[in-house]
């Protein structure tokens, strides 16, 4: 797996990319004296796109989706999503609990990795590694459809040099992990992240804003100059507060500025003493610059003006907003599609586990995703419920194209929720 990779993913979306763009001579004069000046473009691009992948339930098997609540995935789905949305790849490891029942848990990119079969691109085996730095060692699971076999190594980062400890049947006759790859190719060995091509420029990003940050600092604020004024003198100390001395045993002197940086007024005895101020650097180069980057940032991600913050005075009604958002909506809807199918052969996995059944003649289970699109609760609700009133949609349906989860649906049925009254003018 592509460690170096995932950990450089990691400083983007945490926010501590290196400092791009800074000459070898500066990087020598600054030292590590220069603080992180970063936009976090990577983790908003991440959260914009997973916040708008949402399972409200399956269809195929009703009994499913009290498994997928009890398992929190409800919950940890969406950590699955931003892993495979970050990383480009994260799994689903699906067993059997002590009871017999369904048991699910989401997996990192970084502690598991699978083999496909060039033909069938099925999993043909899959393997997760983890260090116990406690007591030095690393453990591995190795999954085949028909066994599994943990694994120990005495040394922690251990890549070799495992001794199979246990091994037990696999029944299910499939390797019961999924991959949630985020790509839209069919080649590949590693899914894609989405922050692939937002690195460059938001090291563009964070160049042009630690410059302005700098100029800020430096020349920024006015700078005052006077003329007529003599230089006063003040000797050298050194670290443990006493005076240097030359080779005569005499202080050594430097001269300095007679009036502080911090005092607000300047005074002098002398007459042709002149006082005035330099003029404060103009910012607006940058500003021109970072709206330039984030045009870019936008174009290739997707995201809508007003998620990075570039407002205009006059507030965007719903509808513009809405607008604005349709191709980060395609871009999630497009996800759905991606990241569907492995949830439904996570579906399979379950419902193999609960009833003894082969996962591979396991047919008709769909996944049912939250709508992608930014929309008001009074507009859905109106439009929906338009729809249901003109029979073209079922109450059940109706109810799911809301929101609704399949529990809260059957909640709603169960309690015999009377049909809306027809309107007697219509004909």
């Amino acid at each position: 797996m592509p460690l170096a990779r995932y950990s450089d993913l990691d400083r983007y979306y945490e926010g501590r990319p290196p400092l791009a763009f800074l000459s070898p001579e500066a990087k020598t004069a600054l030292g590590n004296r220069f603080g992180i000046m970063s936009s976090n473009i990577p983790r908003l691009s991440v959260t914009a796109l997973a916040e708008r992948l949402r399972i409200t339930g399956f269809s195929g098997d009703e009994a499913l989706w009290a498994d997928w609540i009890r398992n929190d995935l409800d919950q940890t789905s969406g950590v699955a999503h931003r892993e495979a949305l970050l990383l480009g790849d994260s799994y689903v490891i699906v067993w059997a609990d002590r009871f017999g029942r369904p048991s699910v848990t989401v997996e990192s990119g970084k502690q598991v990795a699978v083999q496909t079969d060039p033909g069938t691109r099925q999993i043909t085996a899959a393997v997760k590694r983890w260090e116990d730095k406690d007591r030095n060692v690393t453990h591995a699971v190795l999954y085949e459809p028909d066994q599994i076999t943990r694994l120990i190594a005495q040394q922690v980062g251990a890549i070799t040099g495992f001794t199979a400890v246990e091994s037990i049947a696999n029944p299910l006759g499939v390797v019961p992990v999924v991959n949630l790859r985020n790509t839209d190719r069919i080649v590949g060995e590693w899914g894609i992240s989405e922050i692939d091509d937002l690195k460059p420029l938001v090291d563009a990003l964070n160049k042009s804003l630690a410059d302005m940050m700098v100029t800020s600092e430096y020349v920024g604020r006015p700078r005052r100059w006077a003329t007529g004024i003599e230089l006063t003198e003040a000797p050298v100390i050194d670290d443990e507060g006493n005076p240097v001395l030359d080779e005569d045993d005499q202080p050594v002197m430097i001269e300095v500025n007679p009036i502080p940086e911090g005092h607000r007024a300047m005074i002098s005895e002398n007459n042709e003493a002149k006082f005035g101020q330099l003029n404060a650097a103009d910012l607006g180069g940058y500003e021109a610059s970072v709206r330039v980057i984030l045009g870019q940032i936008m174009a290739v991600s997707t995201l809508p003006a007003h998620y990075v913050g570039v407002f205009t005075d006059n507030p965007a009604s719903a509808d513009a907003l809405r607008a604005a958002e349709a191709s980060l909506t395609a871009r999630a809807e497009a996800r759905q599609a991606t990241f569907g199918r492995s949830w439904e052969q996570v579906a399979k996995l379950m419902i193999a586990v609960r009833d003894g059944r082969d996962p591979n003649v396991i047919d008709d289970i769909r996944v049912h995703w939250a709508d992608a699109a930014t929309r008001s609760v009074a507009q859905e609700a109106d439009a929906v419920v338009k729809l249901y009133q003109a029979g073209l949609l079922p109450q059940a349906y109706a109810l799911g194209k809301l929101g609704y989860s399949n529990d809260e649906i059957a909640k709603v049925l169960a309690s015999g929720a009377a049909a809306p009254q027809e309107d007697s003018n219509v004909a």
